[in-house]
């Protein structure tokens, strides 16, 4: 299956699929939880439960935040996101990885569509510092024309070849499931937008992708 010829009702359920997976355990810790406090008399198991409750009530929001930026018909200033907010949902979500976040986002607003895509690049190069590092994410919009890079540098980071060869526009992802489609999705928003992306990957750990006007 190509980007050209995904079905708009197959995209919407994979896209679904992809929220539910990301906030799923959230959930299910919460359950967890409440379980607990329904069987248990003991003082310290029943704090212990609610601290669960607290903490993964807290992860539940966050991810269900961003992803509302991120995947869905967010609000905001008519066709635009604040991207202060952005960037605090950002933080957010980051603030329990070993990952820092440089948000330095130049643009105060951006339309929709880009700040989607800044959002998804930001989920991509997250995903390539699973041991922990630094995250750079800035945008500039100028003449109505939007710039945008997110930098990774981590130890062994690392882009799958197939999430690189989505992004540059090679092939599609096969297979094609929950878990694949997001660089798929950030490549039918930034076609929507005239946008193409880049990859960089230098041999120091750094990851660059950024996305730019068309030529």
């Amino acid at each position: 299956m190509t980007s050209e010829n995904i079905a708009p009702v197959e995209l919407a359920a994979l896209i679904a699929s992809r929220v539910c997976h990301d906030v799923i355990s959230p959930v299910g810790a919460i359950a967890n939880g409440l379980e607990v406090l329904d069987e248990e008399s003991d003082p310290s198991m029943r704090e212990f439960a609610m601290d669960l409750i607290r903490k993964s009530a807290r992860q539940a929001s966050v991810k269900l935040q961003f992803s509302r930026l991120a995947f869905g018909a967010s609000g905001g200033a008519g066709s635009h996101i604040d991207m202060a907010e952005a960037g605090r949902c950002a933080n957010e979500l980051l603030a329990r990885e070993k990952v820092e976040l440089k948000w330095e986002v130049a643009a105060s607003l951006l339309p929709k569509t880009e700040a989607k895509i800044l959002l998804n690049l930001l989920l991509l190069a997250a995903n390539t510092i699973a041991r922990g590092g630094v995250l750079t994410v800035k945008a500039s919009e100028r003449g109505g024309a939007v710039d945008m890079q997110v930098a990774a540098e981590g130890d062994r980071a690392r882009l799958p070849e197939n999430v690189r060869d989505v992004l540059l526009g090679r092939t599609a992802p096969d297979p094609l499931d929950a878990h694949s489609v997001q660089p798929l999705y950030a490549v039918l928003l930034a076609r929507e937008a005239e946008l193409v992306f880049d990859v960089e990957e230098e041999e120091e750990g750094r990851i660059v992708l950024s996305a730019a006007p068309a030529a």
